[in-house]
C-alpha cells in the first residue's frame, strides 16, 4: 500500500474526501516527525510507539576502496516499537 492507497482508504474508512485525508494524514506525519526531532516519543496506544534513539559513531570499511577504514558518525535514527493490538492481530 502506498500513501495514495492510505488516503483512498482513510476518506472511505472516514467518510470525508480526498483532500481532507491527505491532510489529516499530512498533519499526522508532519507532528510525528516534529515530536522525534524534539527528542520525544509518540504513542498510539495499541498500535505502537515512535521513538527517537542515537545510533553511536563506529568504524566501517569504505565500500569503494575495502582496505580503508573510515568513521561513521553518530546519527539520529527512528524507530518503532510494536503494540500489544497490533502484535495480537499479526499473530493471528
Amino acid at each position: 500500500m502506498n500513501k495514495a492507497n492510505l488516503i483512498e482508504r482513510i476518506a472511505a474508512e472516514a467518510a470525508v474526501t480526498k483532500k481532507e485525508a491527505e491532510k489529516m494524514l499530512e498533519a499526522t506525519v508532519d507532528i510525528i516527525i516534529k515530536e522525534l526531532k524534539a527528542g520525544n516519543e509518540v504513542t498510539i496506544t495499541g498500535f505502537g510507539t515512535f521513538l527517537a534513539r542515537t545510533r553511536h559513531a563506529r568504524g566501517g570499511v569504505n565500500p569503494q576502496n575495502p582496505t580503508e577504514r573510515i568513521q561513521i558518525p553518530e546519527v539520529k535514527v527512528a524507530k518503532f516499537k510494536t503494540g500489544k493490538t497490533l502484535k495480537d492481530a499479526l499473530k493471528a
